[in-house]
């Protein structure tokens, strides 16, 4: 276990193993009524991406980010997760399904 704890330092990985700790323990941390509701998608140079499955999930989140940031302080360690981004359900893309055009798309005709 020195082994890995040794590896683990010499390369720098301690916060993102931490974090995916944390990642893995998502429900414990944030508890069932968010954790229901918001997914973490990313961690990556201290921000930790979360998306909320709507708008109003992703509001709440966002006022609760100043306490789930004390709680992530106090779990893996103070400074690890500088930043908590929340996004917004993601919404239907248009490249594909009915609503797409075929070929370069609509351009204006004129010239």
């Amino acid at each position: 276990m020195d082994t890995l704890a040794a590896l683990l330092r010499e390369r720098g990985w301690t916060d993102e193993v931490a974090v995916g700790g944390v990642i893995g323990r998502w429900r414990d941390v944030v508890g069932d009524e968010v954790a229901d509701h918001c997914t973490p998608e990313t961690f990556e140079d201290g921000v930790l991406v979360v998306r909320a499955d709507s708008t109003s999930w992703a509001t709440n989140l966002r006022i609760l980010v100043p306490q789930l940031l004390r709680r992530l302080g106090d779990d893996v360690g103070e400074d690890v997760v500088r930043e908590v981004k929340v996004l917004g359900p993601a919404g239907p893309g248009f490249k594909r399904g009915p609503r797409s055009v075929p070929g370069r798309g609509p351009r204006d005709t004129w010239g």
